[in-house]
């Protein structure tokens, strides 16, 4: 085989036109990822561009723009509990699974502003 596969370099969830400011209140003030500046080729298809840990998400702009409710990407975080208890407080409404409970996965899903369904996730020590 001649080549490898390394992982994922970035997740784009899709938003209507005009999301650029709701995008930034909720992955930048609210969640705390930091923005990355777009290529100056892809700035006037609009969007915009979050760091979160080693990946980056993209937040597309898509015409006749339906959420993602059921596919998502699944973000595994430190201290999870209190990232619930952040959003709780945030007035964000998270949505607790126990299904992977019995492999010491702890999970909750949240919307983004958008409405496309978000995963976090722990993988607890045993």
């Amino acid at each position: 085989m001649t080549y490898n596969f390394y992982g994922l370099d970035h997740v784009q969830l899709a938003a209507p036109e005009g999301c650029e400011t709701e995008a930034r209140n909720f992955f930048d003030n609210l969640l705390g990822w930091t923005e990355i500046p777009k290529p100056e080729i892809l700035k006037k298809r609009g969007g915009v561009w979050f760091q979160c840990g080693n990946h980056q998400v993209h937040i597309g702009v898509q015409k006749d723009f339906v959420p993602a409710t059921k596919a998502h990407p699944a973000f595994h975080v430190q201290n999870l509990e209190e990232l619930r208890e952040y959003l709780h407080h945030s007035n964000v409404h998270v949505i607790d699974d126990e299904a992977r409970a019995d492999e010491g996965v702890r999970r909750f899903y949240i919307n983004d502003p958008f409405g496309n369904r978000l995963e976090f996730l722990e993988w607890l020590s045993s």
